[in-house]
């Protein structure tokens, strides 16, 4: 029988290298991804992938940029060998194809996930930037773009998940952050969720950060989550 997936990954943002690999270690085991997002990469680039990775890398870098340089910047992130890399569907059609042409088709390249509206974004977000419609309808107008574009999946909320799988069915990878379990600090979350919610919604990957890394003990902050989805 196959191992069940570890839908569980980890995001690990912090600029110090030794932390970072203290964190990678303790919470690797119980996760399917590592992620990897811009506060690390911007302090530590390729070296953040240096340290013994015990899962894939979830490379979160939100690569929002004309067509051309966002193919390059793929193009320059492939010999890191991230299995998930991210870039913003508000790009545009051509952006996305510019990507997932650049990602090339070896069975390695990396999927490529377009973010549709940030977790921390609510209604009122949108329309200061000019946006009339809800989160929901955002994302499911900028999740038939991406997937048409050639996004091998999403990063949504828990809040859009539903409504994706009854647009697109089960095959698009659905990533979702702002999870917290119950009883955890919202920050600056707007769409949030519990582990266990977002999973039984359809989430293919949950992705949890601060409930973890900033734990006393991450490692089981980490078996606990994984626990509770599996």
């Amino acid at each position: 029988m196959d191992a069940p997936i570890k839908r569980l990954i980890a995001a690990i943002d912090t600029p110090d290298a030794a932390r970072a690999r203290e964190l990678i270690g303790a919470v690797g085991p119980h996760c399917g991804l590592i992620k990897l997002g811009l506060e690390i990469f911007s302090a530590l680039g390729p070296a953040a992938f240096e340290a013994p990775l015990p899962c894939p890398v979830f490379l979160d870098v939100k690569l929002h940029d004309i067509p051309n340089t966002v193919a390059g910047a793929v193009r320059a992130l492939l010999p890191l060998r991230p299995a998930m890399l991210t870039i913003h569907a508000a790009g545009g059609g051509a952006m996305i194809e510019a990507a997932r042409k650049a990602a090339g088709s070896a069975d390695h390249r990396p999927l490529i996930l377009a973010v549709t509206v940030l977790t921390s974004i609510d209604a009122r977000d949108l329309a200061a930037t000019g946006i009339a419609d809800d989160p929901c309808a955002q994302v499911l107008r900028l999740a038939h773009l991406a997937l048409a574009s050639g996004a091998d999946g999403l990063v949504c909320s828990a809040d859009e998940i539903a409504v994706l799988r009854d647009e697109f069915g089960p095959a698009p990878i659905l990533v979702v952050p702002g999870i917290r379990p119950a009883g955890s600090d919202v920050g600056d979350q707007a769409r949030i969720a519990t582990p266990q919610d977002a999973i039984a919604r359809g989430a293919s990957y949950i992705v949890v950060g601060r409930p973890i890394t900033a734990a006393a003990d991450p490692a089981a902050a980490a078996a606990a989550i994984a626990g509770s989805i599996t």
